[in-house]
């Protein structure tokens, strides 16, 4: 079972988000900020992460870069889920390292796809 780590401190889309995934066989880990996020990467070795942008502290762009730009954590794909729709938003995703990009609200078989293709299943 592919675990999944959700970065994003709004509690409703923590929810929704874990709901999907939990549905689909996914085991869930939670971090409410960026810190917090790039720590539990690091920890746990998720087997992908989603990200949200706009988070207080490190926002979502920064904890991205960590991530991928790190040796321990390189390897662990990262799925940007945002509000910012902005084509200028998702180069700037892509070139912080993230494989994929999802406007919220997501649709939960949009979701699973991606997550699907980034996981190679």
């Amino acid at each position: 079972m592919a675990r999944i780590l959700i970065v994003d401190d709004s509690p409703t889309e923590l929810y929704k988000l874990t709901g999907m995934l939990e549905k689909n066989g996914y085991e869930v880990l939670k971090a409410d900020n960026g810190a917090d996020g790039v720590a539990l990467a690091r920890q746990e070795k998720p087997d992908a992460v989603l990200m949200d942008i706009v988070m207080p502290g490190l926002n979502g762009f920064q904890a991205t870069r960590q991530l991928t730009k790190d040796p321990e954590t390189g390897s662990i794909p990262v799925i940007i889920v945002t509000t910012k729709d902005q084509e200028t938003d998702k180069v700037w995703g892509k070139r912080q390292g993230a494989k994929d990009y999802l406007t919220k609200p997501v649709e939960e078989a949009t979701l699973i796809q991606t997550l699907k293709s980034v996981l190679g299943s």
